[in-house]
């Protein structure tokens, strides 16, 4: 699909419309069919065939004329497309849509048209597989993620969509020379974030090795060129290592009475590259490690082969993974054992059952190609299951298209670590996961009310990163709700998508009672309320600023993308316009305005100052920030002069005589330079029941030392208790209430 058919130099343009050829002539212009036919009818039954045949030539026709940039007719690629299908032995179903995937994007052919003569079935799979045409966005990136988002919904209704996409991007890769190279490098780069990791994801082992070879082959070629040169004159001087080695392997088994296939396996460039930048490693160190594959009859023969290769070789501490115990995400099982061989030479081993070599190299294919072993391919098929309802679930709660890729992106980077639960249930999550990743694995709802944790029977952090082996216990709490920084540290696209939802549909609902009180105040001050406005009057307005219903429009008031006194101006004149009788007379002489009452725990859509620290006592004013909601600011914050020129976004208010919460305010402390000053100052403030959030010093003076807290007080009058209490300490020379310009040191 990426390439594009054009004529070749020299071609003249093709003709308008699908069906441009002679029926009797042959339509693939010498494209060689016997791969497809040779692959397909070895287990396809003679009436599929005939269906694929149908479908071959439909395809071939309506592509006739269609080249693709290399000259190749285009019907080569569709071709290629449904041989790598037939490989993995995919339905009839699967390889009529691999033949037909471009007809819609590239030529006349209508989904109703593929219907009508292929099935329902098929053309859905072309339909998920095909770009979307005609988008609205406003970049290349936003319509590039709309179209991925359009895949993977597609993906997650029937995984054929994305096998028929990973083979046609295999074929497009293998052809990519044609290219120019900056569209050589955007393509390369997409399918070593998107398309690789998802062959990965779904146990397509070989596929996704080729797949990231070819990606730095083109992504970067100068490296790739490099590397190569390297790899292939060290082969030659660790050929005799790798025969002895092998010999070894292949004369101890037997004496276990263990049958087993033995072969090794070459580093591709890609790995030893990643390996080098990963862990800092000189290209010979990476070149020493050798690899070997064994694959034996059954799970018995697997532990016993790894305890003849232990006697043989001695392992490496801590380099041993059971993958067939606990198999990876996708689904992957086998024994990996790193041991050192003659000469003090690494060897990575990896030992399999027949049966699990085949998943670990089709994965979710081999439903396909083994699919009279059920019972064996029921693990990997509910794994892959799962992931693909969990991209329902990221739909559901991401904002556009960009944040939907982005949390996909997060998911398709699988990790190592294994953690259990309080029942022995086991959870899968990529390294660095925290405590708040493992709730929301478990339930979205135990990830909201998640408050603490403990692990391995100890209470921890929920920012802790978790290690293989833990065991986790959530503690919920009823009225708990997520943390907004909560996303500096969380590492699945379930945790990030779940809290950035739950924060955005917060911040609408209080920027909507937010905006209803700008607007309140702001039409008092003309002499009317809002409740006296009729719905004529309303819907004129709505009209006029595109909006379906009022709560749009007190939303962009909350979030400061509209002025509220822009928007009362025009209420009024619209008001006014509408004549309307029976109002009393006074009701358009302006009234006081009253100020919007701040108690400090508003929300999102309401925030206190982080320059200037604001607390009830000090005198303040509200700064609308556009997208951002209410700034609550001192009346003297050196903030408020760089926004003079804007003062229709400044708002009145006031503090709620209420309010009964903490305010958080830095204060300075210059004492002499004693013993046990910082308790002295410390007992000081808390015996005014005062909280210490954060304490930081500053010693560089001989004889002084100061000291800078943030502490929590409820008000005025109780910060200046404290400073009092504090003041009262012999040692203390000067205590004094950071302004925003006074920043203390980090801790």
């Amino acid at each position: 699909m990426e390439a594009a058919p054009v004529p070749p130099s020299g071609q003249a343009q093709p003709p308008s419309g699908p069906l441009r050829r002679d029926p009797d002539a042959d339509p693939f212009e010498g494209i060689d069919l016997s791969v497809l036919r040779e692959r397909a009818s070895a287990y396809l039954s003679a009436e599929d065939m005939a269906l694929i045949e149908r479908a071959a030539v439909f395809s071939a026709r309506a592509h006739s004329g269609q080249y693709r940039i290399s000259g190749e007719p285009y019907i080569s690629h569709p071709v290629a497309v449904a041989e790598a299908l037939a490989e993995w032995h995919m339905d009839a179903q699967a390889l009529v849509a691999a033949l037909l995937h471009d007809v819609m994007e590239d030529t006349e052919v209508s989904k109703q048209a593929i219907a009508d003569q292929f099935g329902r079935i098929a053309a859905e799979l072309v339909d998920g597989v095909s770009k979307l045409d005609k988008i609205e966005a406003r970049s290349q990136e936003e319509a590039q993620a709309e179209n991925f988002r359009k895949m993977f919904l597609a993906m997650a209704r029937d995984v054929r969509v994305i096998l028929i996409k990973l083979a046609d991007r295999l074929h497009n890769m293998r052809t990519l020379g044609a290219m120019r190279p900056a569209k050589q490098r955007r393509i390369a780069r997409e399918t070593l974030e998107i398309y690789a990791p998802i062959a990965n994801r779904l146990g397509l082992n070989s596929l996704y090795r080729e797949l990231e070879e070819l990606s730095f082959r083109f992504l970067y070629p100068m490296r790739y060129r490099v590397l190569l040169k390297a790899v292939r004159a060290a082969r030659g001087n660790r050929r005799e290592m790798v025969s002895r080695l092998m010999a070894a392997i292949q004369e101890r088994l037997p004496l276990w009475h263990i049958e087993a296939e033995v072969w090794g396996r070459e580093k591709q460039v890609y790995a030893i590259y990643r390996k080098m930048v990963d862990k800092q490693l000189s290209f010979s160190q990476v070149l020493d490690i050798f690899g070997f594959r064994i694959v034996v009859h059954d799970i018995p023969c697997c532990y016993l082969a790894l305890g003849a290769l232990h006697e043989l070789y001695k392992p490496v501490p801590g380099k041993f993974k059971d993958y067939i115990a606990i198999p990876k995400a996708n689904g992957y099982q086998s024994l990996h054992s790193t041991l050192i061989g003659p000469y003090g030479t690494p060897i990575e081993v990896q030992i399999r059952t027949d049966s699990m070599h085949h998943v670990a190299e089709s994965g979710v294919a081999s439903h396909w190609l083994y699919k009279d072993q059920e019972e064996r391919l029921s693990d990997i098929q509910q794994r892959t299951h799962n992931w693909l309802q969990s991209l329902l679930e990221l739909q559901s709660t991401s904002g556009d298209s960009t944040e939907f890729l982005e949390h996909v992106k997060i998911d398709l980077f699988p990790g190592e670590v294994f953690v259990f639960s309080p029942k022995g249930k086991i959870f899968n999550l990529p390294k660095g996961a925290t405590v708040v990743d493992f709730a929301y694995a478990i339930h979205t709802d135990i990830g909201d009310r998640c408050v603490a944790c403990r692990i391995n029977g100890d209470v921890m952090p929920l920012r802790t990163e978790l290690k293989n082996g833990d065991q986790v216990e959530v503690v919920t709490a009823a009225h708990a709700n997520p943390n907004p920084a909560w996303l500096s540290y969380v590492r699945t696209g379930k945790a990030r998508a779940q809290i950035r939802h739950f924060l955005k549909t917060t911040q609408l609902e209080e920027s909507v009672a937010l905006g209803e009180r700008l607007l309140s105040q702001a039409v008092r001050a003309h002499g009317i309320t809002l409740n006296v406005v009729p719905k004529t009057v309303w819907d004129k307005l709505l009209r006029e600023v595109g909006a379906r219903e009022r709560a749009e429009v007190f939303t962009d008031l909350g979030l400061g993308k509209r002025l509220p006194a822009i928007v009362a101006k025009r209420l009024l004149c619209l008001f006014e316009a509408a004549g309307i009788e029976g109002l009393d007379g006074d009701v358009l002489k302006p009234r006081p305005t009253g100020a919007i009452l701040i108690r400090g725990s508003e929300g999102m859509a309401v925030q206190l100052a982080h320059c200037c620290r604001p607390i009830p006592g000090d005198p303040i004013v509200g700064l609308l920030r556009k997208g951002q909601g209410m700034e609550v600011h001192m009346n003297d914050c050196p903030s408020l002069s760089r926004n003079r020129s804007d003062r229709e976004r400044w708002v009145d208010v006031e503090w709620d005589t209420d309010s009964e919460r903490m305010f958080e305010v830095a204060i300075r402390v210059i004492a002499e330079h004693k013993r046990g000053m910082l308790a002295k100052v410390a007992s000081a403030i808390s015996e005014e029941h005062a909280g210490i959030q954060h304490v930081s010093m500053d010693g560089e003076h001989v004889t002084h030392t100061q000291i800078y807290f943030t502490i929590q007080v409820t008000d005025r009058q109780h910060l200046a208790r404290v400073m009092r209490s504090v003041r009262r300490l012999p040692e203390v020379v000067r205590i004094v209430r950071l302004k925003s310009s006074e920043t203390p040191p980090e801790a």
